[in-house]
């Protein structure tokens, strides 16, 4: 979390590999990313990191079953095992009656959960999620929200979020606040002794304080 132009969004494209860092080092599961090459860097775009947008980024002249698919064909997963990976996450995500529908006939919430089955079906150790709840309502927001935690609570999926959404961010178990590109706060949520909406609580003094200008008291 911080203001517009802290750096949030440019840390998540620097993991992605879309920007190379002028400084400093990136490691992911004990490896530099900035070392990686060829088969090496491909294989750690598609298959250990997943992306969520705000604005979907789904191809309109394909389908929600074509969009979330189009990463494993990409990289050869057999249809069997894919077609039984899409079948578990459209369940768990609840858009089974979507899949036919292009995304123009889809709502702004279906359009995120599509996308968010896409960002998951190669099962991927991190999802990068760069505010996937700005293009969205509250009741839309919640129940993309309400998934993503559950998927980290039962899947060990790690989620990276950027968020200006103080609601979003209470289903986080950690913070960081970032200003001028340095990390200069950070909360973490008591689990189980810490309820949500006592962490939201918390999450709105902190942004309050850097609202207005006290950062060095935090």
């Amino acid at each position: 979390m911080g203001s517009s132009g802290s750096g949030k969004s440019t840390l998540l494209n620097c993991i992605a590999t879309v920007i190379h860092p002028g400084s400093g080092s990136i490691t992911m599961n004990g490896r530099q990313v900035q070392a990686l090459k060829g088969a090496a860097l491909a294989d750690y775009r598609g298959k250990e990191i997943g992306y969520l947008f705000q604005n979907f980024e789904l191809l309109d002249n394909l389908t929600g079953y074509e969009n979330i698919l189009l990463p494993l064909s990409l990289h050869g997963v057999p249809e069997k095992e894919s077609r039984k990976r899409l079948e578990k996450l459209a369940a768990y995500l609840e858009i089974k009656d979507v899949l036919q529908k292009f995304p123009s006939q889809m709502s702004g919430g279906q359009k995120q959960r599509v996308a968010a089955a896409r960002a998951l079906i190669l099962n991927p150790g991190i999802i990068l999620a760069d505010e996937p709840t700005g293009a969205l309502d509250s009741r839309n927001a919640k129940a993309l929200m309400e998934k993503l935690a559950g998927l980290n609570r039962n899947s060990n999926t790690t989620i990276l979020m950027v968020t200006h959404d103080c609601n979003a961010a209470s289903y986080c178990k950690r913070i960081l606040f970032i200003q001028d590109g340095m990390i200069f706060h950070e909360l973490r949520r008591s689990i189980p002794e810490e309820s949500q909406q006592e962490f939201y609580e918390r999450i709105l003094k902190a942004m309050a304080q850097l609202g207005g200008g006290s950062a060095n008291v935090l």
